[in-house]
């Protein structure tokens, strides 16, 4: 994708995906935190079903700390990983509650030595809880982030560093969360929408397979 076209982009999908933001429920930092790192590997959907009763039965870092591990799968035994996962937030919380008084910090450094938590879900957490311009690349943002041109990364880690230096920072956020939107509903992994996709003009990926479908095919000798 040229630098001239990036603007196009976020225009398209501040059209697209107005309001685009993290669709994991959550009421403050610490649930934002577990919900992020129950979501690895899982539906934002099937989440946002298992989280109200597992946070009314364990609304703090506190409270989550004290299950034991059979408690904890019990309460999210639907989520995909769930052992290793309830292992990881009862170890989280307890570091929490013991460290910092029981509040998520707005520290990535601290938040990345936690278990269960890597780049994806320190920047989500920073980026919706406290507003901190972030890019969070799971598996749609680096499949888009390839497609349309904007990274030929062959790791996750090399794809944000090609994001937050393409794009302005103060859309790294919006960005981030749109791109997650639009792998969604519609540049789908398998069979992507393209014909209903207003990125045509701008995507890397459609001008090749386009300019491909439409080049004449060489008549064979006999």
């Amino acid at each position: 994708m040229k630098k001239a076209e990036i603007p196009v982009l976020i225009e398209h999908l501040q059209h697209l995906y107005p309001d685009a933001t993290c669709e994991l429920i959550h009421r403050n930092p610490f649930e934002l935190l577990i919900a992020v790192v129950l979501s690895a590997q899982c539906t934002d959907k099937l989440v946002n079903e298992v989280t109200p009763s597992l946070f009314e039965k364990y609304p703090t870092p506190e409270r989550m700390a004290g299950a034991t591990q059979e408690e904890m799968e019990d309460a999210i035994r639907r989520i995909g990983l769930f052992r290793n996962k309830a292992k990881n937030i009862v170890e989280t919380s307890r570091r929490l509650a013991e460290e910092k008084a029981g509040e998520v910090p707005n520290d990535y450094d601290y938040l990345v030595s936690l278990p269960g938590v890597g780049r994806k879900t320190a920047n989500v957490v920073l980026s919706t809880a406290f507003g901190v311009p972030a890019i969070a690349v799971d598996t749609h943002v680096d499949r888009l982030s390839h497609r349309l041109g904007l990274t030929k990364a062959t790791h996750v880690l090399e794809t944000e560093k090609d994001l937050m230096r393409k794009l302005p920072q103060e859309h790294w956020t919006f960005t981030h969360h749109a791109l997650i939107l639009h792998g969604r509903r519609v540049c789908v992994a398998r069979s992507p929408k393209c014909g209903l996709c207003p990125l045509q003009e701008i995507c890397s990926q459609y001008k090749k397979d386009d300019k491909v479908a439409s080049k004449p095919r060489q008549a064979k000798t006999s």
